[in-house]
């Protein structure tokens, strides 16, 4: 496999650290190094060292590297999404990281920015949206539809049919049932069984 452009992390986090495990598996992009927030702690990950912060990102992206935000995403997309604007803005070029765990089929598609982690699961025409994570063992059952800015969370269960709207999240072991729609920036709890389409903006999880 041809090794492409290093790659820059933007996010220094819980979930960088799970996403280097995936770009090393995936093995063609060079981890330059990450990016922190303004003002945020720099200390080297995994022996990648903090390379700069948020401001530092147009410059970066001019030298040559391409980028994945690497922040994670509960309860609002919006750091994710301001970054991958920050990336967009300056230029960059944000690909699509698959680990060799994961199965992703060629009849599908999975857009710019997006990461699938280990052993998930993407089947035939199912669609992946920019700077989404489909978390490890997520299932994207055939003919999905996922929005961008959306996190599919580990061990979830998305069957045929299903559509999510942009900046959704779902959480760990939730089961959406076929054909359901799910609205833009709804948030599923973990494991909740969805039935029937959420509205956007719904917030559905199990009450204590």
């Amino acid at each position: 496999m041809d090794l492409v452009k290093p790659i820059l992390l933007l996010g220094g986090g819980g979930h960088c650290r799970s996403c280097i495990d995936v770009i090393e598996s995936d093995g063609r992009f060079p981890i330059k190094g990450v990016v922190t927030a303004v003002g945020g702690a720099r200390h080297d990950l995994y022996g990648y060292p903090t390379v700069g912060d948020d401001g530092d990102v147009p410059d970066l992206i001019a030298a040559g590297l391409c980028a994945l935000v690497t922040v994670g995403q509960v309860k609002s997309p919006q750091a994710r999404i301001r970054l991958f604007n920050l990336v967009k803005d300056s230029g960059g070029d944000l690909p699509t990281v698959v680990s060799a765990s994961a199965f992703v089929s060629p009849r599908s598609v999975v857009r710019e920015g997006s990461i699938i982690m280990h052993q998930a699961c993407v089947n035939a025409s199912a669609v992946v949206g920019k700077n989404c994570i489909v978390n490890s063992q997520a299932l994207l059952e055939h003919d999905v539809v996922i929005g961008d800015h959306c996190h599919i969370s580990t061990g979830s269960r998305v069957n045929g049919g299903v559509l999510i709207g942009a900046g959704s999240f779902i959480g760990s072991g939730a089961v959406l049932r076929e054909n359901v729609t799910i609205g833009a920036g709804a948030v599923i709890g973990a494991g909740q069984v969805i039935l029937k389409d959420v509205a956007p903006g719904a917030v559905i999880k199990e009450v204590k």
